[in-house]
């Protein structure tokens, strides 16, 4: 028996098990002898691009749901350590019990996280990285009603005006005001947007910034950019201006790594930590081993390289999972292609903006872009559940599209 062992139970770790098991069916009895196990720290796949939105706690599924049809093992365990000369790697289990996992082929799809900052008061600080994390805010936010009445009771301040930053700063103006609706106390949602950069949406260039602009006017959240935060209260921030703002809610969106377990690799990192690949999602220089996802970085098209996001990871786990099981198979890889690279902004109440290719050049905005983003919210970044063949034949979809 040979052994497949896939870390990590997101995106690229799902869709690498997936991959690896369509390509052992697929070689028939010689698949037989080829065992495919995923470890995760948790049981649920985790639609992180969605933790934005409210009720977080929804945005989820199963891994059993996925996993369990198609006859991948799963492990709940925390892993701790690889030693890619002896094959194996360390983990501990739910219930403490430390593990030792050998492996014939591994895939390291442990995803990225968020950068926390380290200024006085940032243990207070929310953020929206995990399942947890974005829990832990939506519980703050329906409580607020239970605090005094003061300034900045419903206001909010989000560091970092990138993608995400720029999807729950302008969502989150409507989930506070309907909270403090409730009360009926009248008073006002506030929504501060802040960056160090000089622009909003620094990384997204300047085919969608008239749009981005447009919408924060149209929500009424402010802007302070070309600064950051320097130290924060829960009740106040204080900016690095010398500006004071008065708020009960501070998120940070600044800053993405990749898994720390990257470090356990022997191979080259980019400034995120993200292993070097080469087509066929090994890592460069280590055998045995494959990375995929916001672990990984890859030749994408015309000369770019890939993205943490789930567009790259779901692809990316695909092929290396089918390459793992090529590789002990004896059968032919197949090289990593990804889509025609495209972004899709949620833009809160007031809609979204869709761009497409890496110069991002818009090509849609208001009711039809809104529409858009949500068929990728709801339906296509989510993997078929309970029935193998609709599983298998996701999972032999290398590209998204």
């Amino acid at each position: 028996m040979k052994d497949i062992l896939v870390v990590g139970g997101g995106f690229a770790g799902v869709w690498s098990a997936a991959g690896a098991v369509r390509a052992a069916r697929a070689a028939g009895g010689a698949g037989e002898e080829l065992r495919v196990t995923l470890v995760s720290g948790g049981d649920d796949m985790v639609m992180r691009p969605r933790l934005y939105e409210d009720a977080p706690e929804t945005m989820r599924v199963p891994l059993d749901r996925v996993l369990g049809p198609i006859g991948v093992r799963r492990l709940t365990a925390t892993v701790t350590g690889i030693n890619t000369e002896a094959h194996t790697v360390r983990a501990v289990g739910r219930d403490g019990t430390e593990l030792t996992l050998s492996y014939d082929k591994l895939v390291l799809a442990t995803g990225s996280q968020l950068v926390r900052p380290a200024f006085p008061g940032a243990e207070d600080v929310f953020d929206i990285d995990t399942l947890p994390a974005a829990a832990a805010l939506d519980h703050h936010l329906r409580r607020l009603p239970r605090r005094e009445p003061s300034d900045g009771r419903y206001t909010a301040v989000v560091v970092g005006a990138g993608f995400t930053g720029l999807e729950i700063a302008t969502v989150l103006g409507e989930r506070l005001q309907a909270i403090a609706d409730k009360q009926g106390a009248g008073e006002t949602a506030r929504i501060v947007l802040v960056d160090r950069a000089e622009v909003l949406g620094p990384e997204l260039g300047p085919g969608p910034r008239p749009h981005i602009d447009s919408a924060i006017d149209e929500l009424k959240i402010e802007r302070r950019l070309g600064c950051t935060v320097s130290s924060a209260t829960p009740r106040e921030v204080v900016l690095s201006d010398g500006e004071i703002i008065p708020a009960a809610t501070v998120i940070w969106t600044a800053g993405m790594a990749a898994s720390p377990l990257t470090a356990q690799i022997p191979g080259q990192r980019d400034r995120l930590g993200r292993l070097s690949v080469n087509p066929y999602m090994q890592v460069i220089g280590v055998p045995d081993v494959y990375a995929a996802g916001d672990t990984a970085v890859a030749a994408a098209e015309d000369g770019h390289h890939t993205i943490q996001s789930c567009q790259h990871a779901q692809p990316m786990g695909k092929c290396a999972g089918y390459n793992v099981a090529a590789g002990l198979l004896g059968t032919a890889p197949l090289p990593f292609t990804a889509d025609p690279y495209s972004n899709a902004l949620d833009l809160g109440a007031a809609g979204a903006v869709l761009t497409a290719g890496w110069e991002r050049t818009v090509t849609a905005t208001g009711p039809e872009a809104k529409t858009m983003k949500q068929d990728i919210n709801t339906m296509w970044i989510y993997p078929a559940v309970d029935d193998p063949e609709q599983i298998l034949a996701q999972a032999s979809r290398l590209l998204n599209s």
